[in-house]
């Protein structure tokens, strides 16, 4: 059980300053260690859903000793303040994209450079936190911003929206498209020729409403789940970015655990990491086809998307902008097998 005893001096200031709330709650020896977590998503999508399975699966292989409290929909914060929050203390759990996480520690926003990964098996394997790659960078996240990744699950690959057809990279000159607002998303952006406007998720559907943005980039799920095909009417199968959503927990919190509470974590990380990624690969196809019949035109190859312009554009100003930052990494990553 944990106690008070357990909370760090960081939680503690934390908890004093009243910020949110400390994740560790002081409780009698008969209730369950409750834990908070706070994320962007809705929780129709997966992304969402998973942080349910997780809190589901943690108090199963806990056997009741850890609660987890779930808050979805930016209830505790926009995606920058969850990744600060976590760091803190304030929450125990959250989870993110890599290229938020590189706002603590740089280098995990190289896990979400596009074109980086073969497919969602290569993906998998260097996500995995035992993984060299995983092992090095959990590290010095830690390190850094007193956060550790617990799992990554396959988000999916990630693929343009517009309210007009776009071929190429020329199509999309002056165009403004919403991007996650961190470094390696605008690059994506602006790789594939469109003018990158950061903008926070919670943000988005009015942004595109109001015409403030003409498009955005994500995977099928969150265009159906969170009906932009209703104010976008074109979906390109760029796949320009393969993303694994990471989940990540307070260090204090997590050394405050005894052995057998972190191997009930590790069990349901493992269990909810499979799940999700099953989840979304079963449904990435299905929900394309569910987005043609809501009446989106959905162009890919076979209607003359150009996916080796793409990738050239894109490829060449992630070179200019983190090769030499991250050309190490990127070597890293693709030696993995």
């Amino acid at each position: 059980m944990l106690t008070s005893r357990n909370l760090s001096r960081r939680a503690m200031l934390a908890a004093g300053a009243g910020a949110l709330a400390a994740p560790l709650v002081a409780r009698p020896a008969w209730a369950a260690t409750s834990l908070r977590y706070g994320h962007n998503n809705e929780v129709a999508s997966v992304a969402g859903a998973q942080a349910d399975w997780f809190a589901e699966a943690l108090g199963q292989s806990s056997g009741g000793d850890i609660e987890v409290q779930v808050f979805p929909n930016s209830q505790l914060g926009k995606l920058q303040e969850l990744a600060e929050a976590v760091s803190l203390g304030t929450i125990a759990f959250s989870h993110n994209t890599a290229g938020a996480l590189g706002s603590l520690y740089k280098p995990f926003a190289a896990l979400d450079t596009p074109y980086l990964y073969r497919d969602v098996d290569h993906l998998m394997k260097v996500t995995d936190v035992d993984s060299p790659v995983m092992q090095e960078l959990n590290k010095g996240l830690i390190e850094a911003a007193n956060v550790r990744v617990i799992y990554a699950h396959y988000f999916g690959r990630r693929n343009l929206t517009c309210n007009k057809a776009v071929m190429s990279p020329t199509d999309l000159a002056g165009v403004k498209i919403r991007a996650v607002p961190f470094p390696i998303y605008t690059t994506a952006v602006e790789g594939m020729g469109a003018v990158a406007v950061p903008v926070d998720w919670s943000e988005v559907p009015t942004a595109l409403a109001t015409g403030v943005v003409q498009g955005q980039e994500n995977p099928v799920n969150v265009v159906l789940n969170v009906k932009l095909y209703e104010v976008q009417s074109h979906l390109m199968l760029t796949g320009h970015m393969s993303n694994a959503e990471v989940v990540v927990m307070n260090e204090d919190t997590w050394q405050g655990m005894s052995d057998t509470q972190k191997d009930a974590v590790r069990e349901a990380a493992l269990l909810t990491r499979e799940k999700a990624t099953k989840a979304i690969l079963d449904n990435e196809e299905a929900e394309t086809a569910k987005l043609r019949e809501l009446g989106m035109t959905v162009i890919g190859a076979d209607e003359g998307l150009d996916l080796d312009a793409f990738r050239s554009s894109v490829s060449a100003l992630v070179q200019e902008r983190f090769g030499a930052e991250y050309g190490d990494l990127y070597s890293r990553i693709e030696a993995v097998s």
